[in-house]
Parts: structure tokens; sequence; C-alpha cells
């Protein structure tokens, strides 16, 4: 717990994480609030579910957004990422009627694509503001708060919600992103120039101007890099099945024979799991390093899911929490990973690229499990799902390409025009 203690004396680390917490708790408030206020005001589920899809659409475009944290300075997008959403957020008084619901709508899908800009600024800031020796270990306190805002949040989030309605919840989201907004502002950081000119090609004079490193520079970095890709793939497959293991969530209640509140139980397991996990990741990823890290938490979290076919409480609540320990594993490896081994120039691309990836997949897989639990049998379709998931961590388990391949590449290569 050492190195942990070390990332909470850090000045700059202290700030994202307390930025972090106070922003958290605002989203993942709204997050929960804005779907049961569409329902309450139109009847309809679509339009609330609608609301989550807002919400996580613009993760699609975050090779592009991502390239706003390469080419303008990150502490102030930083900042401007806060306060967007910040100002945004009160034109949501106005919504009083089913016909105001798309402004709902609107503002979350605004709200999703400043955060896209907003994580990329972040990640990539804090590759530069905080130690590398204490990446790890910041990441996964990053995980543990956001995962504990998620058990607290939402409920106070239903209670102001049943007092003061919708609106009270977006002014109290506002003002948590006020608050980041003057911690990201006490922030201590080098500012580096956006986008710098990569250096001159073979068919290039010294003298003459280089082009800016296109959008599309990250994703081809992460595809190239022998390190990255692996652990970016596993990600973005550990989050489909995390995706259809999600969708049957109301199954394996059915099974034990609660009632769908039951899922609060669960969810509450697994969010002390990765609360628990985010505390020990950095000491984990020191001793292990990011592949054994990641696979042994792909492991835990398929035989979890597998498990989970066990019609028992005690071994649904333990399968719950070994999944929430498992599950973060892959997540904070990959963007320990993307953060250490990215060129400056490229990482808000890299990072938002990575998000993309690992975190689209959770959709799809969402929708195939929500289709499948209508076909198959819950318990053999949990067994086939945690031998499928198992088989995912064994690329990592394999020796990774030679280091010495990365560092032969020339400064071009690691900075592609």
């Amino acid at each position: 717990m050492t190195k942990t203690w070390a990332v909470l004396h850090d000045r700059n680390a202290r700030l994202f994480l307390t930025a972090v917490t106070v922003s958290g708790f605002g989203t993942s408030a709204l997050w929960l609030v804005s779907g049961i206020w569409v329902k309450d005001l139109t009847g309809s589920d679509g339009l609330a579910a609608l609301c989550m899809l807002a919400m996580w659409a613009p993760t699609l475009a975050g090779p592009l957004l991502g390239a706003l944290a390469d080419r303008v300075p990150r502490k102030p997008l930083l900042i401007g990422g806060s306060l967007l959403p910040a100002a945004l957020l009160p034109v949501l008084f106005a919504v009083d009627s089913p016909d105001r619901v798309w402004l709902v709508l609107t503002v979350l899908c605004v709200y999703g694509a400043a955060g896209v800009v907003h994580d990329a600024a972040e990640s990539a800031l804090v590759a530069g503001a905080v130690a590398p020796s204490l990446l790890g270990g910041f990441n996964g306190l990053r995980m543990a708060v956001t995962e504990g805002m998620k058990l607290v949040a939402p409920l106070a989030g239903a209670g102001l919600y049943a007092l003061q309605g919708g609106p009270g919840v977006a002014l109290l989201d506002a003002i948590t992103f006020l608050l980041a907004a003057l911690l990201y502002a006490g922030l201590r950081v080098r500012q580096s120039r956006p986008d710098p000119v990569t250096p001159p090609t073979s068919t290039q004079s010294e003298g003459e101007p280089s082009r800016r490193t296109p959008v599309g520079a990250g994703t081809r970095h992460i595809w190239a890099h022998p390190i990255l890709r692996p652990l970016v793939l596993a990600g973005g497959t550990t989050m489909l099945f995390a995706g259809l293991n999600g969708a049957l969530i109301y199954a394996v209640i059915d099974g034990l024979g609660h009632s769908p509140a039951y899922a609060g139980a669960l969810y509450a397991a697994q969010g002390a799991g990765s609360v628990a996990v985010g505390l020990v990741s950095g000491p984990a990823l020191r001793r292990l390093g990011e592949r054994r890290f990641a696979a042994y938490g792909i492991a835990l979290t398929a035989v979890a899911a597998g498990l989970r076919a066990i019609p028992s409480d005690p071994p649904a609540l333990a399968c719950s929490a070994a999944i929430g320990a498992g599950l973060p594993c892959v997540l904070i490896a990959a963007l320990t990973a993307v953060q250490r081994e990215t060129p400056d120039a490229l990482l808000g691309r890299a990072v938002a690229t990575a998000h993309t990836l690992v975190y689209t997949p959770n959709v799809l897989g969402l929708a195939a499990g929500a289709a499948l639990v209508e076909l198959v049998d819950q318990r053999p379709l949990s067994a086939l799902l945690g031998v499928a998931w198992l088989a995912t961590a064994v690329p990592l388990f394999q020796r990774p390409a030679s280091a010495s391949r990365i560092a032969s590449r020339s400064p071009s290569d690691a900075n592609p025009a």
C-alpha cells in the first residue's frame, strides 16, 4: 500500500482524483435519473433506454474527438470540458413535458461528447503530470473512486429526484462540474506545444514544414505496437463478453427466485469488488506487469461468470464480487500501457481510440445477450460464456514481442506522419 499513499501524496494526482470523485458523483446520479425522468414523462421504456445510448454514442467518434487533446493545450481543454456541461445542464430546467424530451437526449449527447474529449485530455495530461512509476496506482485509484461513486451516487440522485425532480439533479451535476473545473485549474503541469510537427521524412528537407499528425495516427500506433494491440483487443473482447454477461442478470435473478430488485445486491457486490481491486492495482501491476495482471483479471472474471450457472445466493454474490474485481484489471492495464507507450503528440488520440475499441463492444454484447437470453436457458449460456471468456486470457500469458523491436524504431515510426 506504500505506492498507494505515494499517489495520494502527489499533489497533481490528488487534485485529479478529487476532481474525478466530485464530477463522477454528479455523472453517476444523472446517469440513473435521466432514464427515470424520461420514463416518467413519456411512459416509454425505449425512450428511457435512449438516454444511455445518447451518452455512449459519442464514444464511436473517439479518435476524432480525441484529436482535440493533441491540438489544444490540455489543461485549458480539461477545464473547458468541465465548464461546458456545467453551462449546458441548466437547459434541462425547461423539460417539463413529453414534447421536450428531445432536449434531454440532445444535452446527453453533447454531454457524452464532452466526456470523450475530457477523458482523452485527462489521461494525456496525467501521463505528464504524474510520475510514470505512479501511473498504475493512479489508474487503479481512479477506477476505485469511479466505482465507489456508482455505489453511492445513484441512490443519492434517486432521492434528490424524488424531492426536486430532474432539474434538481441537473443542478447538482452542474455544480460538481464547476467544482471539478476549479480543481483542474490548480494543477501544476508543464504545457507542451500541441500537436508538434513530425520529424522530416527521408524525402523531406530539414527546412521544409512537416504535416500535422493525422487523426488516424493514434489508431495506427496502437495497432502496430506489440504491447498495446493485444491489451486493447483483450479489453474489447472482455467488454463484449461483459455485455453478454450483463444482459443475463435478470435471468440469473429469476433462477435464484428473487424479484428484480435483487439486482441491487448483485451490483453492490460487484462494485465492492471493483473498489477493492482499484486499491491494490498499483502494486499488482508492478509485480505482474500489464499483460499478466490483465490475464489474471480476465481469468477470474471468466470463471466467476461461468459459475453464475449455479442457482444459489452465496455463489451468486461471490461471483458478482469476483467479476467486479476481475473486470477492471484489463481496463486499468490497457490504459496504463497506452499512457506509458505512446508519444505525447499522439496521446489524446491514442487514449480516445483505445476507449472506443474497448467500450463499443460492450453495447454490442448487451444487444446480443438480450436476444440470446430469450432463446437459450441462462445456465448453459453462462457456462459457455465462461469458457469462451477464459480463452481471451490465453494470448496475454504468452511472452510479448521483444522490447528491442520497439526500441529500434525511428522517431517517425513512433509518431507517424
